[in-house]
Protein backbone atom coordinates (compact mmCIF):
# COMPACT_ATOMS: atom_id res chain seq x y z
CA UNK A 1 0.00 0.00 0.00
CA UNK A 2 1.76 3.00 -1.42
CA UNK A 3 1.10 6.63 -1.24
CA UNK A 4 1.45 9.40 -3.91
CA UNK A 5 4.19 11.04 -4.55
CA UNK A 6 2.33 14.50 -3.81
CA UNK A 7 0.95 13.64 -0.38
CA UNK A 8 1.72 12.08 2.75
CA UNK A 9 -1.56 11.08 5.15
CA UNK A 10 -3.16 14.63 5.74
CA UNK A 11 -0.16 16.69 4.28
CA UNK A 12 0.92 17.71 0.58
CA UNK A 13 4.31 18.05 -0.29
CA UNK A 14 3.73 19.67 -3.53
CA UNK A 15 5.85 22.88 -4.11
CA UNK A 16 3.12 25.11 -3.76
CA UNK A 17 1.90 24.57 -0.62
CA UNK A 18 5.39 24.87 0.58
CA UNK A 19 6.89 28.59 2.02
CA UNK A 20 8.42 30.63 -0.45
CA UNK A 21 11.94 31.79 0.32
CA UNK A 22 11.19 35.23 1.27
CA UNK A 23 8.56 34.12 3.73
CA UNK A 24 10.76 31.36 5.52
CA UNK A 25 13.42 33.25 7.53
CA UNK A 26 14.16 36.92 7.01
CA UNK A 27 17.72 36.21 5.28
CA UNK A 28 19.38 38.75 3.47
CA UNK A 29 19.00 40.55 0.09
CA UNK A 30 22.08 40.17 -2.71
CA UNK A 31 21.37 41.49 -6.09
CA UNK A 32 17.69 40.66 -5.79
CA UNK A 33 17.72 37.66 -4.46
CA UNK A 34 17.07 36.16 -1.01
CA UNK A 35 19.32 34.10 0.89
CA UNK A 36 18.23 31.92 3.80
CA UNK A 37 19.80 32.59 6.97
CA UNK A 38 20.79 28.98 7.06
CA UNK A 39 22.44 29.38 3.81
CA UNK A 40 25.38 31.44 5.45
CA UNK A 41 27.15 28.18 7.36
CA UNK A 42 29.21 28.54 9.99
CA UNK A 43 32.31 29.39 10.38
CA UNK A 44 34.64 26.46 12.29
CA UNK A 45 37.51 27.56 14.70
CA UNK A 46 40.97 27.45 14.02
CA UNK A 47 42.07 25.14 16.38
CA UNK A 48 41.27 22.05 17.73
CA UNK A 49 39.45 20.91 21.16
CA UNK A 50 41.88 19.10 24.07
CA UNK A 51 39.44 17.68 25.69
CA UNK A 52 38.82 14.24 26.43
CA UNK A 53 37.88 11.75 24.23
CA UNK A 54 39.22 13.14 21.03
CA UNK A 55 41.51 10.31 19.80
CA UNK A 56 40.64 6.52 19.15
CA UNK A 57 42.37 5.48 22.44
CA UNK A 58 40.34 8.03 24.06
CA UNK A 59 36.90 7.24 22.64
CA UNK A 60 37.33 3.39 23.55
CA UNK A 61 38.47 4.20 27.21
CA UNK A 62 35.68 6.52 28.22
CA UNK A 63 36.68 9.17 31.20
CA UNK A 64 35.81 8.14 34.83
CA UNK A 65 33.29 10.31 36.91
CA UNK A 66 35.95 11.59 38.91
CA UNK A 67 37.89 13.16 35.80
CA UNK A 68 34.14 14.56 34.89
CA UNK A 69 33.87 16.24 38.31
CA UNK A 70 37.36 17.54 38.28
CA UNK A 71 36.71 19.13 34.82
CA UNK A 72 33.10 20.95 36.01
CA UNK A 73 32.75 24.66 36.62
CA UNK A 74 30.10 25.29 39.48
CA UNK A 75 27.79 27.42 38.20
CA UNK A 76 27.85 31.47 39.64
CA UNK A 77 25.71 31.01 42.44
CA UNK A 78 23.46 34.40 41.65
CA UNK A 79 22.10 35.46 45.00
CA UNK A 80 25.81 35.78 46.37
CA UNK A 81 25.89 39.47 45.34
CA UNK A 82 23.08 39.44 48.05
CA UNK A 83 24.69 38.04 50.67
CA UNK A 84 27.44 40.26 50.06
CA UNK A 85 26.27 43.19 50.13
CA UNK A 86 24.35 42.36 53.39
CA UNK A 87 27.21 41.56 54.83
CA UNK A 88 28.82 45.42 54.07
CA UNK A 89 26.93 47.87 56.55
CA UNK A 90 26.21 51.23 55.70
CA UNK A 91 27.56 52.25 58.70
CA UNK A 92 31.35 53.42 58.19
CA UNK A 93 32.89 52.90 61.58
CA UNK A 94 30.82 49.63 62.08
CA UNK A 95 28.67 50.80 64.86
CA UNK A 96 24.72 50.37 65.04
CA UNK A 97 23.16 53.66 66.20
CA UNK A 98 23.05 53.75 69.62
CA UNK A 99 24.60 51.01 71.81
CA UNK A 100 22.04 50.36 74.33
CA UNK A 101 18.74 49.08 73.61
CA UNK A 102 15.53 50.89 74.45
CA UNK A 103 12.02 48.85 76.18
CA UNK A 104 8.42 49.78 75.62
CA UNK A 105 8.58 53.17 74.46
CA UNK A 106 5.08 54.77 76.93
CA UNK A 107 3.20 57.99 75.74
CA UNK A 108 1.80 59.30 78.81
CA UNK A 109 1.55 62.65 77.34
CA UNK A 110 1.67 63.76 73.68
CA UNK A 111 4.70 65.06 73.79
CA UNK A 112 7.53 64.28 71.02
CA UNK A 113 9.52 61.55 73.16
CA UNK A 114 8.72 58.85 75.62
CA UNK A 115 10.04 57.43 78.83
CA UNK A 116 11.22 54.00 78.55
CA UNK A 117 9.53 51.77 80.32
CA UNK A 118 11.59 48.61 80.33
CA UNK A 119 11.11 45.40 78.08
CA UNK A 120 6.84 43.84 78.21
CA UNK A 121 7.02 40.32 78.98
CA UNK A 122 10.34 39.57 79.62
CA UNK A 123 11.05 39.17 75.64
CA UNK A 124 11.27 41.94 73.22
CA UNK A 125 9.46 42.64 70.32
CA UNK A 126 11.27 42.79 66.89
CA UNK A 127 9.83 46.41 66.85
CA UNK A 128 10.98 46.83 70.60
CA UNK A 129 14.47 45.50 69.81
CA UNK A 130 15.01 48.11 66.91
CA UNK A 131 14.68 51.05 69.32
CA UNK A 132 18.13 51.95 70.25
CA UNK A 133 19.05 54.85 72.77
CA UNK A 134 21.49 57.35 71.88
CA UNK A 135 23.14 59.68 74.03
CA UNK A 136 23.00 63.53 73.62
CA UNK A 137 27.37 63.76 74.10
CA UNK A 138 27.79 60.58 71.77
CA UNK A 139 30.30 62.37 69.43
CA UNK A 140 31.34 59.48 67.55
CA UNK A 141 30.21 60.49 64.42
CA UNK A 142 26.60 60.02 65.04
CA UNK A 143 25.61 63.19 64.51
CA UNK A 144 27.32 64.16 61.61
CA UNK A 145 25.18 61.73 59.27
Amino acid sequence: MSESRGSYGDYSVDDEDQISGEDALSGQVLEGEVRDELDHGIVTADHYTTDYGNTPWEEEHRECIDQRQLQEVPDPDPYEAEYDDAEESDDPDGREVGGERAGRLVDPDSEVYGPDAGIDGAGASAEEAAIHIIDDNDNDGAAER
